[in-house]
């Protein structure tokens, strides 16, 4: 890694989704992009579902047993306000991280059929879309609006500052894909959210100190306003009350949080990163290396695509 590619200008970036106008989406991360951009970062991390939005508060009338036509309703607005990957969106995010020379790494509600997966794209600083990571456990009723992802997209791409990947939300909870991860050497773990509580930020320090690497979290701030009349919103007892308050922040492979965690307002976080502490939290614990014991525990994972059709000839 030469003198210049040691340290780099990170910044996660804290702010609220247009929910359901993917078009209003990628105008306002266009902007955002280049706001960080003039900040001096060259690694942008945003929140999980930021293009078209996460549907904080929305029950889609379901109770079990029972669906209602008004939440029928809802996820086809939100289908439909799903991307295409790739497609007409990701060409513009593609170009906006060309514009400024930037590693771009952007949630979104990715549309495939009649199916919407919470997918975390990968640009690079020549506009290309290096990859994508599809969550693979939606949490609770996120189960009933997004498939499930699969092992083919446990993705990371490499980059000047090593390894960039990324586990969404509560995916940081499940050890052995933590552990799949940490196997990839990803030096930049990022971490979108939708969890804007307390306790994440010492989750996010447990990471970094566990996988040695730096951590990137990013989370909407989000009011019940934001949302369009055409769907439900139960939480928040007026437009001003606020779904999603943040917690954005950035932490180093020792646990010390460089930026953040910042609640209660949009807001671009940055941090400078040092990127020899990864080398030197290695030093005393390296997870998939000398800290491990593979001659009394092995991970075993499945990195196949799985497809309910697949064609032969």
């Amino acid at each position: 890694m030469s003198a210049q590619e040691t340290r780099v200008r990170a910044a996660v970036v804290q702010a609220g989704a247009v929910p359901f106008d993917s078009e209003a989406c990628v105008d306002k991360a266009l902007r955002l992009i280049a706001e960080a951009s003039a900040l001096g970062a060259k690694v942008i991390v945003f929140p999980e579902a930021f293009i078209p939005g996460y549907p904080k508060g929305l029950d889609y009338g379901l109770v079990v047993g029972a669906r209602d036509p008004a939440g029928r309703e809802e996820f086809r607005i939100y289908l439909d306000a799903a991307i295409e990957v790739p497609g007409p969106e990701t060409q513009r995010l593609g170009e906006a991280a060309a514009a400024h020379g930037a590693y771009v790494v952007m949630g979104v509600i990715e549309r495939e059929a009649g199916t919407c997966y919470c997918t975390v794209l990968f640009f690079g600083p020549d506009g290309t879309l290096l990859g994508k990571h599809r969550k693979l456990m939606p949490t609770v009723m996120e189960r009933v609006i997004w498939g499930f992802g699969d092992g083919s997209t446990l993705t990371v791409v490499d980059s000047p500052y090593g390894r960039i990947g990324s586990v969404i939300c509560w995916e940081n909870y499940m050890p052995m894909l933590r552990m799949a991860m940490y196997s990839k050497n990803v030096a930049l773990y990022c971490a979108p959210t939708a969890d804007d509580r307390d306790t994440w930020i010492a989750s996010m320090q447990h990471i970094a100190l566990e996988g040695r690497c730096f951590v990137l979290t990013a989370c909407q701030f989000l009011r019940k306003k934001d949302f369009p009349d055409t769907v439900r919103v139960s939480l928040g007892d007026s437009p001003e009350a606020v779904l999603m308050r943040g917690g954005s922040a950035i932490v180093n492979p020792l646990g010390q949080v460089l930026a953040g965690p910042h609640f209660g307002s949009e807001t671009i976080l940055t941090a400078d990163l040092d990127l020899k502490d990864i080398g030197r939290g290695k030093f005393d614990f390296d997870v998939t290396g000398h800290y491990s014991r593979p001659d009394v525990f092995q991970l075993s994972v499945n990195e196949a695509p799985m497809q309910a059709v697949q064609t032969k000839t």
